[in-house]
């Protein structure tokens, strides 16, 4: 036991290692000129190293261990120098079109406007009668029109592509960052890589049978491959905390390992014939899977152990995990700047280390085996928080208890997906694959039923500050949790801060949940949010509820649905394609039943409509004189006017009437132009209600407010904005027809009722 200690103590020392190699890597891929700092932490390593040969002292000896690391870096950097530097003589950054031969060496992933980015291996690049040959690490994307071109890539594919540079960051691996806009040559894979390419082809075709979103999830569980989950499902996951489940780890590299072992063993093969084996099939599941940051770090620490196996020593993970680190920092000093391999790290070094303690302390008020489960996902999203939450400012509160209910359905779905994958017969492949799809469908509806969930996420401040701040909490619930003895006046602050954590988290839980809702008037009839400089109106007839428009922005509008207490919307109108009115789709794909739009223009605009699509949502176009119901309410399409080009001036503008409703008006974009031939052409009703036309522009048809003549008017505009929005004139003409204005910017969220003796009822978030 005392040996077992004393191994452990000592596994520290690689811890420190690790930290040395992975500061002088951030330090290393910043400095324009790595190698005078090399040679200056090598020659400190030497130097260090003399002094320790004369006292022999631990702490010499870790020191001397982690400058060398931190030199080896420094070299690697260095030795990558003049590629770098004759690329740049390429004068890229100066837009000068090239020509590329490259080797996809990752997944072909899509990007939002339609095209697709992957990471490449240069071998030449040519602009005009220049060329520089070598192995230049490089990130191309194409545009969505050559992106069919790309179809039959995949790891492994040679490809031929011309394009213009985008400036590299110097502190990124890339040394090439080029945007095609002609894919001249991308065969599919050959040889080997076509094997694993058509093993992977074959599990995803396996599972095209089976219902989603479970179907989807089976390819991510087994091989981390997202390609066939669906937008909302993958968003689910994410918001959740599930999305580790579809990033390979160390579990099924330990799988596809074991599975070696044991085959060998069972078949009498010698130790280090089993050793090879295991190497082996752990070099080909990583190209299986795809060399991924966190797979990357996974098969390296699976390496290491199964060698240390098979020279007989004994291994301590934390230790396993730190070698791993230096080793693939020395090999790839960039990596330190992978937020994927920094979760990765991260999150294994918290099961690590902190997993049993916290079980033990869980233990003194639960079942052990109870505390145990609840240990592994809490200590992972403790130290995982403070990273995540600087590129997503919300802490999810729900995503321990996600973990605690999706965890067990994760290994039988990525067992048998994994067999799948690999097995020889389709027959076979399609049985295991039906079989995953099992647990794969609970683990789905955990992840949607946790991200539709009013309290998932709470705000939390962004930056570094937000990330420090969670870093303190989560100190704070550890050190709660696990009481040490040594430091009762520590263990009692930690007490203290947890219960004002979560004396606050659920105060503003219960104000956003519960009370949200109750701020906002219940007989509200007509709503716009404020969600910026954009439009997003609501209606409502009895449970029935309609959106015109999203805003530019996602997170706005989920935070004005929820305080509506809306989850479910019966309609949703898009009036045209402009990023101020369809830019917060995100926010409700998956939960609209309908969507009626306006011409789409672009190829991202019917993306948008396949997103919703595929979220559930019938998807109409809209023609002028189209009508429909919502609850009681009926509208009708006032445009969009046929011939007009997609955008402002096509909006779709929204007339809605009903028993007990104010009459109302929307009229997206138009313009002066399109609202007078809308009057020319339409028997413009006289409204109550008008969602005035472009955030309050100057560009306004006064006859049109005439003959509308409303009592409100509604303008969605942004505070402090550019545009001068709303405008006098636009004010004069409410004012001439004794329009009230009611304007986002300074009153808020609004919402409009109709009262018991008839009579209009504005109510503002703000008081003006």
């Amino acid at each position: 036991m005392s040996e077992r200690k004393a191994l452990r103590r000592r596994a520290w020392r690689t811890v420190a290692v690790a930290v040395g190699t992975w500061i002088a890597a951030a330090v290393t891929t910043a400095t324009p000129e790595a190698g005078p700092v090399a040679v200056g932490l090598g020659l400190a390593a030497a130097a260090v190293g003399a002094v320790f040969v004369r006292f022999r002292h631990p702490v010499l000896l870790v020191a001397t261990v982690a400058l060398a690391c931190a030199a080896a870096t420094g070299g690697t950097v260095a030795a990558l120098a003049p590629t770098r530097q004759a690329v740049a003589d390429l004068e890229v950054n100066g837009g000068r079109h090239l020509r590329v031969t490259a080797t996809v060496t990752g997944h072909v992933s899509g990007s939002a406007d339609g095209g697709a980015w992957f990471d490449a291996t240069v071998t030449s690049v040519s602009a005009g009668q220049i060329t520089v040959r070598g192995v230049i690490p490089a990130r191309i994307g194409v545009d969505a029109e050559e992106r069919e071109r790309l179809s039959a890539a995949g790891q492994g594919s040679e490809v031929v592509v011309s394009g213009r540079a985008i400036p590299a960051d110097p502190a990124e691996r890339a040394i090439l960052v080029l945007r095609a806009d002609d894919v001249e040559h991308a065969p599919p894979p050959r040889g080997v890589w076509a094997a694993f390419e058509d093993l992977r082809d074959g599990l995803v075709a396996s599972t095209r049978g089976l219902p989603q979103p479970g179907a989807g999830l089976i390819p991510g569980l087994a091989v981390g491959d997202t390609s066939s989950l669906d937008p909302v499902t993958e968003t689910a996951m994410k918001a959740s905390s599930l999305s580790h489940l579809t990033a390979v780890s160390g579990a099924n590299c330990a799988l596809a390992v074991g599975t070696a072992f044991a085959l060998l063993a069972a078949c009498g093969a010698r130790r280090w014939v089993r050793v090879t084996g295991a190497l082996l099939v752990l070099a080909g599941f990583v190209v299986l899977v795809t060399p991924e940051p966190s797979v990357v770090r996974a098969a390296a620490m699976s390496a290491i152990g199964i060698l240390a196996l098979g020279f007989g020593r004994p291994t301590v993970g934390i230790a396993v995990l730190a070698a791993a680190v230096t080793a693939l920092l020395i090999a790839d000093p960039w990596l330190c700047r992978s937020l994927g391999f920094a979760l990765s790290t991260a999150a294994t070094a918290a099961l690590l280390v902190l997993a049993r303690p916290l079980a033990d302390g869980l233990g003194r008020w639960m079942p052990r085996p109870l505390a145990l489960a609840l240990a592994v996902p809490t200590s992972a999203q403790l130290v995982c928080g403070p990273l995540i939450v600087l590129i997503d400012p919300h802490v999810p509160l729900l995503g321990i208890a996600a973990n605690l209910l999706a965890d067990p359905a994760a290994a039988p779905a990525t067992i048998a997906g994994a067999l799948a994958c690999v097995a020889p017969f389709p027959w076979l492949r399609d049985g295991l694959t039906a079989l995953a799809w099992i647990p794969a469908a609970w683990i789905a509806g955990v992840a949607h039923t946790t991200a539709s969930s009013t309290a998932q996420n709470l705000p939390w401040p962004d930056g570094l500050p937000g990330a420090a701040l969670l870093a303190v909490v989560g100190a704070a619930i550890a050190v709660a949790v696990t009481r040490p003895r040594r430091v009762p006046r520590l263990t009692a602050l930690a007490t203290l801060v947890v219960a004002i954590l979560v004396g606050a988290a659920g105060g503003t839980s219960t104000i956003r949940t519960v009370a949200g809702p109750l701020t906002v008037p219940t007989t509200w009839q007509v709503a716009m949010c404020d969600v910026g400089q954009g439009d997003a109106t609501l209606w409502r007839s009895g449970d029935a509820v309609a959106l015109v428009d999203t805003g530019p922005e996602p997170e706005p509008l989920a935070a004005c649905l929820q305080t509506f207490g809306i989850d479910r919307l019966d309609l949703v109108v898009l009036t045209h394609f402009d990023k101020d009115h369809v830019g917060g789709s995100a926010a409700i794909i998956g939960k609209a039943d309908a969507v009626v739009h306006g011409p789409t223009g672009e190829a991202a605009d019917q993306r948008l409509l396949d997103r919703f699509r595929t979220g559930g949502a019938r998807v109409i176009a809209a023609t002028i004189g189209m009508t429909g119901q919502v609850g009681d309410t009926r509208w009708q399409a006032l445009g969009p006017l046929p011939g007009t080009e997609p955008g402002n001036d096509a909006s779709v503008a929204i007339d809605v009437t009903g028993t007990g409703f104010p009459r109302t008006v929307m009229l997206g974009d138009l313009g002066a132009e399109p609202q007078a031939a809308l009057l020319r052409r339409v028997d413009v009703p006289r409204v109550e209600i008008v969602k005035v036309s472009h955030h309050g522009s100057a560009d306004q048809d006064p006859a049109l407010y005439e003959r509308l003549h409303a009592d409100l008017g509604l303008i969605g505009v942004g505070a402090g904005n550019t545009y001068g929005h709303p405008t006098e004139h636009l004010l004069d003409i409410l004012r001439a027809n004794g329009t009230v204005a009611a304007r986002t910017d300074t009153d808020g969220i609004l919402a409009v009722w109709r009262g018991d003796e008839g009579k209009l009822t504005l109510w503002r978030q703000r008081a003006p």
